[in-house]
């Protein structure tokens, strides 16, 4: 069975780094969009950028075909350059052998990409892609309002 193909927008945001942070993601399947987003307190914008990519992927209810979009370098570089590879062949150390930071949501994220068939793509932020401007407005908004996440 062929699976459903599906588009997710994300982004994260800090108030401060560390600060408090927001995260957003927009989901596209067929004629259906989904946006949602939260904030955390005491957190980094890479955190927020991770969070905004598990949250997306952890909406899907079955194994899909997803193509991810992301201004995020830190969030899709270890898949696009196989980083995370070898991360996890040296005990997620670092090819500099340090402790690789945020190994709690790499791991998690690992788990999703496991289940989907992701296509990671950079976007350039803040610029004319109409989709990842709207994951910024809501990553800030939920910085500005610190709400708990929200589902629409």
């Amino acid at each position: 069975m062929k699976k459903k193909q599906v588009e997710i927008y994300t982004d994260g945001a800090c108030s401060g780094n560390p600060g408090t942070g927001g995260w957003a993601a927009v989901l596209l399947y067929g004629k259906h969009r989904k946006e949602i987003f939260g904030a955390e307190e005491n957190t980094t914008n890479n955190r927020m950028e991770l969070t905004a990519i598990i949250e997306g992927l952890s909406l899907l209810n079955q194994p899909c075909a997803v193509t991810l979009y992301s201004d995020s370098a830190y969030s899709l570089d270890p898949f696009n350059k196989n980083w995370i590879e070898g991360w996890i062949l040296r005990g997620w150390r670092t090819a500099g052998k340090e402790e690789v930071k945020n190994v709690d949501l790499w791991q998690r994220l690992l788990e999703l990409t496991k289940l989907h068939e992701v296509t990671f793509v950079k976007v350039k932020g803040h610029a004319d892609n109409e989709l990842n401007n709207r994951c910024d407005l809501l990553a800030r908004t939920a910085i500005k309002n610190f709400s708990k996440p929200t589902r629409q």
